[in-house]
């Protein structure tokens, strides 16, 4: 099964003040590992990007003046999605701006599936922080790249958080091959699946202070 992982950058965060897409970036999916297939452009959104999202993506007003617009990219962006499920964090955001985009250009608004990663954190981890951030450190994901957002790089830690939040195993490699199907193995490409989370010294702490209580609570 083939998923998409998506992220949008903009000029600021609401469509109903004319704000647009800067950047789209889609990593694909192919049963739960990134294939080679990615969509990256930058766009040129046509009007000036506010103080709050530069200081959020850091791509300015003269960088984004030299990059196509959103109507040069549409045909290629719908091709590459076609027929795939989006998992998207906050998905509410980024499919706004970008069905702003398509109805700007004649275009059909998304129906592809959605899987929204804000909503699985909120219903697994409740009361919990759930941005994207949180969830790498929750799940001890390095995001020591993240210095600004920037799609590709989100998309690539939401890729990782979503196979945590569903809580997969990871894939069994095959390392058998056919003289008709002999691929190379970037070990690399494999060192994105879940980690052994490791207990802190604290943790074992406090299981061995419930088992004490409750074993005591239940046998004497």
């Amino acid at each position: 099964m083939k998923e998409i992982v998506l992220d949008t950058e903009t000029t600021g965060l609401s469509v109903k003040d004319g704000h647009r897409v800067v950047e789209i970036g889609c990593i694909e999916l192919e049963d739960l590992i990134p294939t080679k297939n990615k969509f990256h452009c930058y766009l040129n959104p046509e009007r000036k990007v506010s103080e709050k999202a530069l200081a959020v993506h850091g791509y300015n007003d003269e960088f984004l003046s030299k990059q196509k617009k959103f109507n040069e990219i549409v045909e290629e962006f719908l091709k590459f999605i076609e027929n795939k499920k989006l998992i998207i964090h906050n998905a509410e955001f980024d499919l706004a701006h970008l069905n702003n985009e398509l109805n700007l250009f004649g275009k059909k608004k998304i129906e592809n599936e959605i899987v929204d990663t804000l909503v699985l954190a909120r219903d697994k981890f409740p009361g919990a922080p759930v941005s994207l951030d949180a969830l790498c450190k929750r799940f001890r994901i390095d995001n020591s790249k993240r210095t600004q957002h920037t799609a590709l790089i989100d998309c690539d830690l939401l890729a990782k958080v979503y196979i945590n939040l569903i809580d997969q195993k990871e894939p069994t490699l095959n390392f058998q091959s056919t003289n008709q199907d002999k691929k190379e193995i970037n070990i690399e490409e494999f060192n994105y699946y879940k980690k052994i989370v490791e207990p802190t010294s604290a943790e074992i702490k406090n299981h061995k202070e419930y088992l004490k209580i409750h074993l005591k609570k239940n046998y004497f």
